[in-house]
């Protein structure tokens, strides 16, 4: 059983260390070692806070085994699984630390890599993201996809948004503070950390497989994640559909003067008929729902906004002993 030295636990941590969990039952325990071994390393008092979002496994019982033998270890327990971002988030909320390292559970992101982080934070940076330079063992339709995504990104949004970059990164606590006061509800972490400013940097590394357990990001989820890291950052989409409703109506000019060529200079040619009237309704119709779709995506933005509810509930807090409280947006 892991103790920290006498009072320790009583210290305000320095390093803040957030890592979400949705059902990583048999990736926690070599999880903790990793990063337990990392903390005792570091040469600041370091908390752990694990944030379970709705996890259907035994990942909660697990938490509360480490959190009683370990006192570094403090763990928010959602509601219900509001999601990785939302997860994140809340983690954020929560952090006591002057530095806050994010991470993922399946170890993809190594914890080894944070005493570089940290070096490169005393040098006065304060983002410091970890950039992929390579995907062990994913598939070359994740590996696509991905290399696509996050150029698309970088090319439509209106910030640059670092390509080949995920949550893993270091934030120092003045970053941390700015994206509390931040009320958006559709929250894309990493978007957010590029449009607060601040002096950035990016760390190298190659991204391991996942320890264990099933991947939880599966491809509706990151569609999902790419939509809204698009339409969050980018007012092109509708600019676009702009751009099609004018190009549609170019088509449409077009078509009319060649019906009426055809029917003055060719009257027995099938396309004069219900032929090309049915091209034209297909086309327009198209382009209309393609349309409504894109202003879909913001109204439907703006109408989560103005609901104004809370990001997120939470069914057990244990470890923020002395916290003043988080700020709970919403």
């Amino acid at each position: 059983m892991h103790r920290s030295p006498v009072g320790l636990e009583f210290m305000t941590p320095t390093y803040s260390l957030v890592i979400p969990i949705y059902n990583e039952e048999a990736t926690i325990a070599e999880l903790y070692r990793r990063v337990s071994i990392l903390m005792d390393r570091l040469d600041a008092p370091t908390e752990l806070i694990l944030i379970n979002d709705g996890s259907r496994d035994r990942s909660l019982c697990l938490i509360r085994e480490l959190h009683d033998k370990d006192p570094r270890v403090c763990y928010l327990s959602l509601a219900r699984n509001f999601g990785h971002q939302i997860a994140v988030t809340a983690g954020l909320n929560f952090v006591r630390g002057k530095v806050v390292i994010i991470l993922d559970a399946d170890l993809q992101d190594p914890p080894e890599l944070i005493p570089d982080m940290l070096e490169l934070w005393r040098q006065g940076y304060q983002v410091i993201y970890a950039q992929r330079t390579q995907r062990k063992k994913e598939g070359w339709f994740k590996r696509l996809t991905a290399y696509v995504f996050y150029r698309l990104l970088k090319r439509l949004a209106d910030i640059d948004i670092p390509t080949d970059t995920g949550d893993f990164c270091l934030m120092d606590r003045q970053v941390v503070d700015v994206l509390n006061a931040m009320p958006e509800r559709n929250r894309y972490i990493r978007g957010l950390r590029s449009w607060v400013g601040f002096r950035q940097t990016s760390l190298k590394f190659e991204r391991d497989p996942r320890f264990a357990g099933e991947v939880k990001y599966t491809f509706r989820k990151s569609f999902s994640l790419a939509i809204n890291g698009l339409v969050s950052f980018s007012k092109v989409p509708l600019q676009i559909s702009t751009y099609i409703g004018l190009f549609s109506a170019f088509i449409a000019l077009i078509m009319a003067v060649l019906v009426l060529c055809w029917r003055i200079f060719v009257p027995s040619s099938p396309l004069t008929g219900i032929t090309i009237v049915i091209m034209a309704m297909f086309f327009l119709g198209a382009v209309q729902l393609v349309s409504i779709g894109i202003l879909g995506e913001y109204i439907g933005r703006i109408y989560e906004e103005v609901k104004n509810r809370p990001l997120y509930t939470l069914g057990e807090v244990a470890g923020f002993e002395g916290c003043k409280g988080p700020r709970l947006l919403g």
